[in-house]
């Protein structure tokens, strides 16, 4: 089944999109090393970032159901664009500090809240139903091979060539990423049926709609605490990688190599996710992302040698390709298109608001007990998730989706 020249459109501005995140997300603490080696402030960053999500989420939610999709996503770009063309002039300017890292941060988050909601929720209105899985899953290989493989080395090596230029490259990225996503033609505005309903009114609708259906709610919740352990590993691996004092005495083009790790093995996990949801089910995938997902947050507590956290981190990456590919479609088959958008941002207000709380626990942890003590609490608690399945079977999985297809018939 062919998935269509606009979704070839969405899928290019998609990747370009993921590669300006990807080198952002790995230059901003780079540069903030510049002024800081407090755990607390370098997590803070990862705060700054995720913040928006439990902040912002529901309102975005709505937007997405009530506005134009790609014009929402169209925006949101053009801001994050801007705003990191701002910061890359007070760098060259010479006026860069680490509150100007915190402000971007604070922004860009925020707009993010837009742009992925809208995101995952334009999907379907490009693809056939069928075709979700594999659509996801190519999606998923562009987003994390540009997000997590290429993005992280290059932001390294931006990083050491300059703050200006840092700045410089991401803002670029998602002004072409514009360019790709105006040439998805078509209206992705929902039609609305009776009244019209209050900003409230509209997000208690999809939040309720979440919180009846078993699957989701349990996958949003599990989604979070997982989120959260891997938010508070990573707001403070930096300091644990990078630099002569560190535990693997990285410089910053290394740890961003090391970061890689984790994105081919998301690649490699999104290409082949939908032939093993397949044959393996979806519970078993689900099981195999938490065991991998505990190995990735805990193996730096065990070992400091490079190779072997490397190696963890690709199974760790397979392991998270299963786990998106597996609970984005099931959103996008389970739930009515006029709800798509307030219920993803129902969902990430659950799954990503946890982010900021994970973040600053790992600080707070790091600096209170030392940063192998933030991956071993870490990876307990995500080897608790396993609990969730109990009620996340292939069974009632199932279930969900034949009652979805009865009320749209």
């Amino acid at each position: 089944m062919p998935l269509g020249r606009s979704y070839a459109w969405l899928w290019s501005s998609s990747a370009l999109s993921n590669l300006a995140d990807g080198v952002l997300k790995v230059a901003l603490p780079l540069v903030a090393l510049r002024f800081t080696d407090s755990p607390t402030l370098i997590a803070g960053l990862g705060v700054a970032l995720s913040l928006p999500w439990l902040l912002f989420s529901l309102p975005a939610g709505a937007l997405a159901d009530r506005w134009d999709r790609r014009r929402s996503m169209l925006s949101a770009n053009l801001v994050r664009g801007g705003v990191v063309v701002a910061l890359g002039l007070i760098f060259a300017a010479g006026a860069g500090n680490l509150w100007w890292l915190y402000g971007a941060a604070v922004i860009i988050g925020s707009t993010e809240t837009l742009y992925d909601t809208s995101a995952q929720s334009i999907l379907p209105q490009l693809v056939p139903a069928a075709a979700l899985d594999r659509a996801n899953g190519r999606l998923q290989a562009a987003e994390l091979t540009t997000n997590q493989f290429i993005g992280p080395p290059l932001g390294g090596l931006l990083a050491a060539a300059g703050a200006a230029v840092t700045f410089a490259t991401p803002a670029g990225l998602w002004l072409v990423a514009v360019g790709a996503l105006w040439m998805v033609r078509g209206n992705f505005r929902i039609e609305r049926a009776g009244p019209p309903v209050t900003l409230r009114g509209d997000i208690a609708e999809g939040l309720r709609f979440l919180w009846s259906n078993p699957v989701l709610r349990v996958l949003a919740a599990m989604t979070g605490i997982f989120n959260l352990a891997t938010s508070a590993a990573f707001a403070v691996f930096v300091l644990y990688a990078v630099g002569p004092t560190s535990v693997l005495h990285l410089d910053g083009a290394g740890y961003g190599l090391l970061l890689a790790s984790t994105a081919a093995g998301a690649v490699a996990g999104s290409l082949f996710a939908g032939q093993a949801v397949a044959r393996l089910g979806r519970a078993a995938s689900l099981l195999i992302a938490i065991c991998t997902g505990a190995l990735l947050v805990g193996t730096p507590a065990l070992t400091s040698n490079v190779w072997a956290v490397g190696a963890v981190f690709v199974l760790g990456g397979i392991g998270i390709a299963f786990w998106n590919v597996v609970t984005v479609t099931l959103r996008q088959r389970i739930t009515p298109a006029r709800l798509l958008g307030r219920v993803n941002s129902g969902y990430r207000l659950l799954a990503w608001g946890t982010m900021p709380i994970g973040a600053a626990l790992g600080g707070v942890i790091g600096e209170a007990w030392g940063l192998r003590a933030v991956f071993a609490i870490m990876a307990v608690l995500t080897l608790a998730l396993l609990v969730g399945l109990i009620w996340v079977t292939d069974r009632h999985i199932a279930e969900a989706e034949e009652a979805a297809e009865r009320a749209a018939r």
